[in-house]
This record gives C-alpha cells, structure tokens and sequence, in this order.
C-alpha cells in the first residue's frame, strides 16, 4: 500500500553555518519514496516515524510516498523519485530485479538516505554494505550516549561540539568503509555495551557511485522523532540526497594532503601479468580487462605518503592502474599543486611517454573508464604533454581550437584560444575526444612542476607552470540519454605505469577567474 502527500512550495534559505557555506542548488519540490519493509524485527517507531516524515513534508516541500511494497523498488518507478528513504527496515526485502534497479539509480545520481536499521538490511549482499556502509551486529539496551560532532555537514548543523541523546546503539560486523564521511562518532566510555573502540561512526555521508548516500543509527525509538534535533538532523540528510545542498569549501586555501590520505578513496584497477606478490588476485596483459581489485584494496602500496621536509608528498608508484578518488565533490575552485616524475615505468607502458593525469568533474562508478577511472575531464600529466585536455567517456566539453592533420589524415586538435569552439568527446560523429595543449611549458623529468586546474562554472583552465595551456567550455555529462550541464564533481589522481610525486596540493573557492589567467585565455 502506498500513501502520496502533496506539498505546498518553499523556498529553502542560503546558510552559513560553522564555516562550511551550503547554499540551495534546486529548491524545487523532492519526491521522497519512503520504504519501510522488514524482513526480521519490525521496530515499533515506523509507524511514528512514517507519520512525523510527513508533518515535516509541507514545510520541506517534499512531496512523500510511503511503500512497503518491494515491486516499487523498480527503474520505472524510481526514475521519479529525488530521495530513497529505508526507514527502519530489516532483513532480505529485494528480490535480484529490485537489487538491479538500485543499483541503477544510484548510478544515475540518486540520494538515498538510511535510518537506523537501515544497516540491517540486505546483509549478504556486498554492494549495499558499501553503499550504506556498514552491517548491523548486536546492540545493548536503550540508553543515553555521548557523541563528538564533525561539522563538515548540514545534518549536524543544529547541534555543538558534543551530542547527548538516548537512543538504540549499534555495533557493527567490520568497522564502517572507509569511504564514508563520518560526521557523528559514539563515544563508548559514555555509555555501556559499545565494542567498536575509539572510531564508532553514528552517522555518515559520501558520494558513492554517481549518487549521494547517508546514513544515520539513530531512529529506533518513537521519541525520537519528537526530538527538534533529529527532525533537523533527518530533514537535512534528505535534503542534501536530493541535490538542494552541495557543501562549499572554506575560504582560504584547503590542504588536501595529510598521512593518512583521509580526504581520498584508493581504487585500483587490474593488475597487469607482470605485477608479482598479488596472490591469488586476477591479473591481465590487457589491464582494460577483467577484474579491478576495486575500492580501498592497495596490496602494493601504489598510493602512499612520504614524509620530506616535514611536509606530506604523495608517491604514486605507477605499478597498478588506479585513482586516488577525493572524498568530496567540488565546484567552483582553483586546485593547485606540485608534480615532478620518478624513475619508474611498468607494463603495459615500458616502451612508452610516462603518463599520468588528473581528473577532475568525476561522475558516476568508478571504472567507467578502462576498468578502472571514471568519467570526467582529464588535465593529462604525460611527458611532453602536460595539460592536454582528454574527455573520458561521458564527461567531455568544448574547446576552442585549431583542427590540423596527421599524416595519415586524421585530424588532431590544438587549444588555441583564437580557435574554432570544438565539441570534443571519444564517441561516434565526434572528430575527436581530445586537444593538445598550446605549448610546452613543463620542466625536465625530475623537477618539480607547478599544475592548476581552475574550475568555474562549467568553464576549466588547465595551467602548467603559471600558462594556460588549455581552456575548456561547457563542460557537461550524458547520462541516461540526458545531457547535463557540469560544474562540479570529484577529484581523481592517475596512476597509470609510471612512478610520479605530487606535494603541495591545495584547493580554495573562487567566483572568478585570476584577471592574469583569464587575459592569457582570452575570457571576457
């Protein structure tokens, strides 16, 4: 049985809170499917819960559908809905045709949102543990617990440094993926039963696979959801699944390096045949090919960080193909940092330039690219090339460019700002999917070279060694037989056969384009 709440329009305020700008990218109404089967316990809040979502609806603007039916967990249905809401559920409740359908919507930037038990669902499947992100174990009983608070999101706005709340509190199978963004962490000396230790996530957020995903364990009890807190609490998490908020960086610059690479996800791809000490784990001469190792799995230590100078370098060692993935989504910024090439090279590209990339406007499952980068523009880091523009399938732009020809006829693109807007994108009735930078402006392998990407809108500047080099225009995204427009996404740095270092990287919010760079590119 399904119920539909019709909402009235309003209009969802600019805010400035604790730092972190939130602004409202789309203040249209939100279909919002709540689904609250259970397959196992059926907590008695739901009912509490179903009814408070829809108090709220109005003054959100949402407008809710409530099912327990898993029929509706279907790509015909869910192309209409904004926000997938598992209230409470439990158990096995998708069959392999519903499993295939949200798979699919995530992949088409869908938000979805867990409560509570949420992480009690689906158990044995391995794509919705990282999804949601954890797997429900045991819990002891119902008591007051204190949690730190990381405001870095919306969601938490409301409350301060620390959060006191009664509530049900789960252990989980395997510690939290490390993929998540971790904005509420239990504090286990406060309370009794907790068997996570000193990083016991409550609530989280991340961009998984083209859509955004949030979590949050609080919910088990009717009270609960009477609490001003948590109405604040939930309605931001669904807000931001839906796409009316993006999260802004701090003004000033932002450093993006630390030990641990706690801004980045690894993902590596298919070891080639060469590559030794792997074990059991699928290897390829084709590396395009077969089986990625996949997200967080880096036996070989291909991204790490070095200590020099006392500050944090990132060395690629190139051995496997992979992404360092950032975290975050970004829009509107000026990304800056240091690159010097190593000594290194491995298969499949012993014979060939040493190569590396960043991409930037990252959209969609990892892989889509190669097995193993996904789609977005790319600032080409190779020898001899650096600041190529390459479009990496269904991310591409337009350059303004001249068309020559090869000897063999085929026609290749330069930048030149003077030049022809050329749309470029590696499919059929495309000329080409790349333009080659307007000279060469990169230092001699093992000196350090400064890169920018500077991203506007849906206009990037790629600068090497403070020269624009590359100018790309109306950025933007197929998808589902759609084309959008895009300004923002995340951020992945290659490593692609070829050792290389990376020091200094930075990222800061702009509005604008440096006048210095903007007169080299010829921007009014």
């Amino acid at each position: 049985m399904k119920k539909n709440y019709w909402r009235v329009y309003a209009v969802i305020a600019i805010l400035q809170i604790f730092g972190t700008s939130l602004f409202a990218q789309n203040e249209d109404e939100l279909k919002v499917l709540i689904f609250s089967k259970t397959n196992g316990w059926r907590h008695p809040s739901i009912e509490k819960g179903q009814s408070a979502l829809g108090e709220w609806a109005d003054e959100q603007n949402w407008n809710l559908t409530l099912s327990e039916d898993s029929l509706d967990i279907s790509v015909d249905n869910l192309k209409g809905v904004d926000v997938l809401l598992f209230l409470n559920t439990t158990g096995d409740v998708l069959g392999e045709q519903e499993q295939e359908a949200l798979v699919w919507y995530i992949s088409q930037g869908g938000g979805f949102v867990g409560v509570h038990s949420a992480v009690d669902t689906e158990m044995q499947w391995p794509w919705f543990r990282q999804m949601i992100g954890a797997r429900f174990k045991n819990h002891p009983k119902v008591q007051e617990a204190r949690s730190t608070v990381s405001h870095s999101h919306p969601a938490v706005e409301q409350w301060g440094d620390s959060l006191s709340f009664t509530d049900e509190w789960y252990n989980y199978k395997e510690p939290v993926v490390a993929h998540a963004n971790v904005i509420l962490n239990l504090d286990e000396e406060s309370y009794n039963g907790g068997n996570m230790g000193e990083n016991h996530p409550l609530a989280w957020y991340h961009y998984f696979e083209g859509g955004r995903v949030f979590y949050t364990g609080l919910g088990h009890r009717k009270g609960t959801y009477d609490d001003s807190g948590f109405r604040t609490h939930l309605s931001q998490a669904i807000n931001w699944a839906g796409g009316r908020y993006d999260l802004a960086l701090d003004e000033g610059w932002t450093d993006l390096l630390d030990q641990e690479l706690s801004q980045w996800d690894k993902y590596l791809g298919v070891p080639h045949s060469s590559v030794s000490g792997l074990g059991d784990a699928p290897k390829s001469n084709d590396v395009r090919k077969g089986t990625p190792l996949g997200l967080h799995n880096d036996p070989k230590n291909v991204f790490s960080i070095q200590i020099e100078n006392e500050e944090p370098v990132l060395a690629i060692s190139g051995e496997i193909y992979g992404g360092l993935t950032s975290k975050q989504e970004y829009g509107n910024y000026h990304f800056k940092t240091d690159f010097k090439w190593g000594e290194k090279k491995w298969e499949p590209r012993l014979d060939q330039k040493r190569d590396n990339g960043i991409l930037y406007h990252c959209k969609g499952p990892h892989g889509a690219f190669w097995n193993v980068w996904m789609s977005s523009l790319e600032c080409q880091v190779q020898e001899s090339d650096m600041g190529d523009f390459i479009a990496l399938t269904d991310v591409y732009g337009d350059v303004s460019a001249d068309r020559l020809e090869k000897e063999n006829g085929n026609s290749y693109f330069v930048y030149n700002p003077k030049g022809d807007l050329t749309p470029l994108k590696w499919e059929k009735g495309y000329e080409s999917g790349q333009a080659s930078k307007n000279g060469l402006y990169e230092k001699p392998n093992g000196e350090w070279n400064t890169l920018e990407i500077i991203c506007v809108g849906t206009t990037s500047l790629h600068i090497v060694n403070g020269h624009v080099v590359n100018v790309v225009k109306n950025a933007r995204y197929d998808l589902n037989g759609e084309t959008f427009p895009v300004s923002s996404g995340k951020i992945q740095i290659q490593s692609e056969a070829a050792e290389a270092y990376y020091r200094r990287m930075q990222i800061r919010p702009v509005e604008d384009f440096p006048k210095k760079y903007k007169k080299q590119a010829k921007l009014k």
